[in-house]
């Protein structure tokens, strides 16, 4: 379901590390690098990251154990959605600096970016070890545990984050979506209330709360939601997938077909958008392209809803 927005917001947020010592007039090696840091996050200002890692390059070639330039040449790698460049440039600044907390933070997102859940852990435990009062600390553990499906160690990972930044309403939202997994639906509702209250316009909080509406049964209120999180960001293609489905179950299903197909044009991975257009086919009454999607996704997700009661149907087609 989530959290591609969230973890975004938080990299943006990251001030990209600069080099502060005085420019003196002397062309020493340190002033050189210092200067090539500079221009490259300059270029990131710019929404240049292909110059800005070029810079990079240039302060790394006379300190090839410069962790700064390797941090912030592997922020401009993930403006280029280059993800295994910037693990690896992640992983050479904290090689250099063990203790490099932002480095391990971002490692740990990107390996849950990149499906490599232990090694996200992992580093969620490595950063409990350096700093256990940063909440940054137990929100990437929560992160991992859910992909994990520990949901009772990701919730209490998001209740210590929530403590050590009680502002925060996107921590309120990953509790809350936690509680959702667990059929909580009641104590969900309760603190997508507070994080409303907080941040009305976390386009996460609306979505989550479309999907425990549909859970209810309360499908025009689903869609009302899910439109609200639409609007607030379009870039999220589990939204449009959500908006499909609640249109399949409003009986509007060409409507529907239009968002799940652009829901898998934007994320072509996501099994809950192959699910959905199987249960289109299966309204549409062709079994054939209905069992195409259904049946792999019968065996691959066996605990996914909706898939082994849309997969009998197609078989009763």
């Amino acid at each position: 379901m989530r959290n591609i927005n969230q973890k975004m917001r938080i990299r943006n947020k990251i001030i990209v590390a600069f080099f502060l010592s005085a420019l003196i007039s002397c062309d020493s090696d340190e002033t050189k690098k210092g200067r090539f840091l500079l221009k490259g996050n300059e270029k990131l200002e710019e929404n240049d990251p292909k110059s800005a890692i070029a810079f990079y390059n240039e302060a790394i070639s006379m300190d090839s154990t410069y962790a700064d330039a390797y941090f912030n040449k592997a922020m401009a790698h993930l403006r280029l959605n280059e993800l295994e460049e910037s693990i690896a440039d992640l992983s050479l600044a904290i090689k250099f600096r063990p203790d490099y907390f932002e480095a391990i933070f971002q490692r740990g997102l990107g390996y849950l970016d990149n499906g490599e859940f232990y090694k996200a852990r992992e580093d969620s435990e490595r950063l409990l070890k350096l700093d256990s009062d940063h909440w940054k600390s137990h929100f990437l553990a929560g992160l991992s545990q859910e992909k994990l499906k520990n949901f009772p160690s990701a919730l209490t990972a998001f209740e210590n984050a929530a403590k050590l930044q009680p502002d925060n309403s996107d921590l309120l939202v990953n509790q809350a979506t936690i509680l959702y997994y667990q059929k909580k639906f009641g104590e969900a509702q309760a603190l997508l209330l507070k994080a409303e209250e907080m941040n009305p316009n976390e386009p996460n909080l609306h979505n989550l709360k479309s999907m425990i509406l549909f859970e209810e049964g309360k499908l025009p209120e689903a869609l009302n939601a899910v439109e609200k999180a639409i609007t607030l960001d379009n870039r999220q293609a589990y939204f449009y997938n959500n908006k499909g489905l609640y249109l399949l179950f409003l009986d509007r299903p060409e409507e529907a077909i239009e968002l799940i197909n652009q829901s898998i044009q934007m994320d072509p991975k996501n099994p809950f958008a192959l699910r959905n257009k199987g249960i289109y086919y299966v309204i549409k009454g062709d079994k054939i392209s209905a069992l195409q999607y259904l049946t792999d996704l019968a065996t691959d997700y066996p605990e996914m809803e909706l898939v082994k009661e849309y997969l009998q149907k197609a078989q009763d087609l």
